[in-house]
């Protein structure tokens, strides 16, 4: 039996004769290559859900494809932004209680399913409603996603996998519009559906060895806060739209809706057994500002993604595949921050991090709103990279901040809540931000809008620097 060879080329007949010493290096080998693939094959599963912004490339093929105004391609991103958001918090909890990989993998199977009905769809009612399906799996993945992640490394190194989680995000996310480009330039609009089934049936069938799901003891799910929160979030994110485009009563009536909703949540969250979301972190004024402070964060730099590319298409000069890679500057600059971020944090408060992350986004943001109009390709990348750097420092420090105020049984909810805010504070920006931008805007003339795209930065990179006062960057962190 001597021929027969164990991993890492250990015979498995002697392995037993081995020295202690030897043995325990050689199992660390194997558990870290186990490791390794198991973190390759869950970032490649929760990638498909950044990967979404591959659909915005895809905008002007919709519209063109079903002869659609402009105007209604908001509806692709509303029917799947508002179901996912508004589902996270339960999907989290259901995570927490039935396992996070059970939740994770049924995520898988359903988003396959999911894209190949949104890549089929025969009419934009039917793409809408596919999208509303994919929705749900974007909420059933994304929820455990970070619980997984965190999961793969003892508590002492939950900083570095916050880093790592924030890395895979980053990337995908950079990635999405140079596929997109790519697949809708030779297939069309359905492409950025279907190339990630491939991509998330291979993850649901290679992914193995993650933690089991722990016995719940007949815990119950707390079905009446799942739904007061859905039809908050649902109502509250409508209203956000609403104002944007309507005006008049029907964005009143939907905060109304919206603030009844998530009261009446509040109320019964901290009276449930087992509830939603642990309303007594809250109770913590410097956590409940962060989570303030980071939807603020994300809703002043969704105005990269939202005005860039018309600067782009009036000033810049630049072929399209240059235009999406020096956009892409901020999420690969992000990416590459993720993990020194989760070093430092390990050694330095993390709420210091955020700070500095935050100065830094204000920063980069106050640098683009002073681009001229024959700003250099290589200026603007400069720019979009400091602010990019902030966001990586700051969204791995503030996951870090999110992660360790909940206990591990609840890792689920506290991974959907980091992913919430963010959710929120973009959604918000989307509406907020066009209204900022036409308040300052002059006139249609090319001055006109260089203007209001200039003021429009300068306001907010002051905004986001100036709100580090909210954030107990002095704290030493109670590592958990």
């Amino acid at each position: 039996m001597v021929g027969c060879r164990g991993r890492r080329g250990i015979p498995t007949s002697e392995s037993s004769n081995l020295p202690p010493a030897a043995h325990d290096i050689a199992e660390r080998q194997s558990l870290t290559a186990g490791h390794g693939f198991r973190l390759v094959m869950l970032g490649l599963g929760m990638s498909v859900v950044p990967l979404d912004t591959a659909v915005n490339i895809a905008f002007p093929d919709i519209t063109g494809s079903f002869g659609l105004p402009i105007s209604m391609i908001q509806w692709v991103v509303i029917c799947y932004v508002l179901t996912y958001a508004a589902l996270m918090l339960a999907f989290g909890r259901i995570g927490d209680m039935a396992g996070h990989a059970r939740v994770f993998r049924a995520g898988l199977a359903w988003s396959v399913v999911a894209y190949l009905l949104c890549a089929a769809a025969p009419s934009f009612g039917w793409l809408l409603f596919c999208r509303f399906l994919q929705g749900i799996g974007a909420g059933l993945v994304i929820s455990c996603a970070p619980a997984l992640v965190t999961g793969l490394y003892p508590e002492a190194r939950r900083a570095h996998a916050v880093g790592i989680f924030t890395l895979i995000f980053a990337l995908a996310s950079a990635l999405g519009p140079l596929i997109g480009g790519a697949v809708v330039a030779r297939w069309g609009w359905p492409a950025v559906f279907w190339f990630r089934a491939p991509i998330a049936l291979t993850s649901l069938l290679l992914l193995r060895g993650l933690p089991p799901a722990k016995a719940s003891a007949g815990e119950r799910f707390d079905v009446l806060g799942a739904l007061l929160l859905a039809l908050g979030l649902a109502a509250l994110l409508f209203a956000i739209n609403a104002a944007s485009r309507v005006g008049g009563l029907q964005p009143v009536a939907l905060l109304a809706a919206a603030i009844a909703s998530l009261s009446l949540f509040v109320w019964w969250e901290g009276r449930a057994p087992r509830p939603v979301v642990r309303i007594e972190m809250f109770h913590d004024i410097g956590f409940a500002a962060v989570n303030l402070v980071t939807a603020l964060m994300y809703l002043a730099t969704f105005s990269v993604l939202l005005f860039v590319p018309y600067f782009f298409a009036r000033f810049g000069g630049m072929s399209l595949p240059l235009a999406g890679a020096v956009l892409a500057t901020g999420s690969a600059t992000m990416a590459l921050a993720a993990p020194p971020a989760g070093w430092l944090i390990a050694r330095v408060a993390a709420e210091r991090i955020a700070a500095v992350g935050l100065l830094t986004v204000g920063g980069g943001l106050f640098l683009i709103g002073l681009w001229s109009a024959e700003v250099s390709p290589a200026t603007m990348v400069a720019t979009l990279s400091v602010q990019g750097l902030g966001i990586g420092l700051f969204q791995t420090a503030y996951m870090d901040i999110v992660m360790r105020s909940s206990p591990v049984a609840d890792r689920g909810v506290a991974g959907s809540l980091a992913i919430l805010t963010r959710t929120i504070g973009t959604v918000t920006g989307a509406a907020s931000l066009t209204i900022l931008f036409h308040a300052v805007q002059a006139g249609d003339t090319a001055a006109a809008f260089l203007d209001a795209f200039r003021a429009v930065f300068r306001i907010i990179g002051i905004a986001v620097a100036v709100s580090v006062v909210a954030i107990p960057w002095w704290r030493r962190s109670a590592r958990a």
